[in-house]
């Protein structure tokens, strides 16, 4: 398997849903897996899940799963063919499942005629086609086209500005919490986030579930912009969601409210994903354009924990090698002068002061004693996050017991995860497997420095309250000596 800083996430769909093109994909650098619940049903995505568990299994790593809930999107109905338009033409839009009548197009949102009004835009299809409302009238919606030349069926719809009468999290949504929930998934993405609140619903519809998965608050919403600080604080992770984010606001305004996204993310020690149209192209071709390339690279600079693919890997003609060249720009952005390195964050109130300071002390140790990784010792993760956020010039090596942790951190920037049952005190004997560990999985030297963090007097219970620098050998060179 392909390891690298920056983490990718590949998501899965008609073109990757076998065992052997998941293997595939994991040898290829991919860190995370998406199942994206707007496409297909439960029993598709259990047969997902249960591939990537055993093909992550085989290949002796932990690759965490996401499911991506739909949220509040709203779509055309099932129309049974494309409906032509143009320019001028008068559209007519009601709520519905189905076409009812030949000129009205079926919208599966009941308040559509609620929340728009004359002169406002609407927009399908990821923006391909514009229509502006010119009445409403009895719940139906009539519109102009502006652009545009057809209407497909079950494709997106998006409302700037409105769907104030949208649920934050739907019943097919609850559906899919409750299937994370009794499958185990890692991480929940919620869509279409728009204030804290919805985050803190989410949450209790996690509990009730009987669940405690991480969320991943999704940005693509001028609201959410507005209230991100709110929704950094509740969620457990931030997702750049740059495709509905680009048609409900300027494309123009993107790139800068990407890296104010990112920036304040790390500030708040949270895990951050950019995603959309990263390798679009490579849907039908085999390489890239420069622009997707600098695109992904400018992301890992400003300090993302990881990239996503999409429908280059969903239903691409070469998902295997859309991953393998992000792997490729990543690992040549990470070389550069560029990117971010040993920070030194201020130690915020709102987090446990030691594994903070002992964090911090970690990078600078390493930096000034010229280390070769760091070594965490965690339970829960919690330490190796505080690390990831810091960007420390060397790798962080996180030890725990519990291989769902090992699977969680698999998606932070830097964290190569390891399951060990080493509870115990740091002794002569731990520092013998710790020296076993460094020498059969990586590539130090005897004699070379890292840096051991963890908890006294359990390893990977209580709290980060001690730092160590560790001279690898150095224990078992003591012992011929004593001998």
């Amino acid at each position: 398997m392909k390891k690298g800083k920056t983490k990718i996430v590949a998501t899965l769909g008609p073109a990757t849903s076998s065992y052997e093109t998941i293997k595939k994909l994991i040898n290829a650098g991919t860190s995370m897996f998406r199942l994206n619940t707007s496409h297909g049903t439960a029993d598709d995505h259990l047969g997902y899940l249960e591939n990537i568990r055993k093909a992550s299994s085989d290949a002796g790593c932990y690759i965490p799963v996401m499911v991506d809930l739909q949220g509040p999107k709203i779509r055309v109905g099932n129309l049974p063919d494309s409906v032509k338009i143009k320019k001028g033409q008068t559209v007519i839009l009601q709520h519905g499942e189905y076409e009812k009548e030949s000129d009205i197009i079926p919208v599966d949102y009941a308040g559509i005629a609620e929340d728009v009004k004359s002169g406002d835009k609407i927009l399908l299809d990821d923006g391909k086609v514009g229509l502006r409302v010119t009445s409403v009238s009895d719940n139906i919606v009539y519109t102009e086209v502006i652009y545009g030349d057809e209407i497909r069926p079950r494709k997106g719809i998006n409302l700037p500005g409105a769907t104030a009468s949208l649920d934050a999290v739907t019943d097919r949504d609850k559906n899919f919490i409750e299937f994370a929930v009794k499958n185990k998934v890692d991480y929940i993405a919620q869509s279409f986030v728009r204030e804290a609140r919805d985050v803190i619903y989410a949450k209790a519809c996690i509990k009730m579930a009987g669940g405690d998965i991480p969320i991943i608050a999704k940005i693509e919403k001028p609201q959410a912009v507005q209230n991100l600080d709110e929704i950094i604080d509740e969620a457990d992770g931030i997702m750049v969601a740059r495709g509905d984010l680009g048609i409900e606001m300027s494309p123009a305004e993107v790139p800068i409210i990407q890296k104010e996204i990112i920036a304040k993310t790390i500030k708040q020690r949270k895990v951050c994903i950019v995603a959309t149209q990263m390798l679009e192209s490579m849907i039908e071709k085999p390489i890239p354009t420069r622009a997707e390339a600098s695109d992904i690279a400018n992301a890992i600079m400003d300090g993302t924990d990881a990239v996503m693919l999409s429908g280059e890997t969903a239903m691409g003609k070469y998902p295997v090698e859309a991953v393998t060249m992000m792997r490729e720009i990543a690992d040549n952005t990470e070389k550069c002068e560029f990117c971010l390195s040993n920070l030194n964050l201020d130690i915020n109130e709102h987090y446990e002061l030691s594994p903070q300071a002992i964090a911090n002390a970690a990078v600078k140790m390493a930096q000034d004693l010229h280390a070769k990784a760091i070594l965490a010792f965690s339970h829960t993760g919690y330490t190796p996050r505080l690390l990831a956020k810091l960007r420390p010039s060397v790798p962080v090596i996180a030890i725990s017991d519990q291989e769902k942790t090992c699977r969680k951190l698999n998606l932070y920037w830097g964290i190569t995860p390891s399951h060990k049952e080493w509870d115990t005190v740091l002794d002569t004997n731990i520092l013998k497997e710790i020296d076993k560990y460094i020498f059969e999985n990586t590539s130090f030297k005897k004699d070379e420095r890292i840096i051991i963090i963890g908890s006294i007097p359990k390893l990977i219970t209580g709290r980060t309250n001690f730092i160590r620098v560790h001279r690898i050998g150095a224990e078992n060179e003591q012992n011929k000596k004593c001998g």
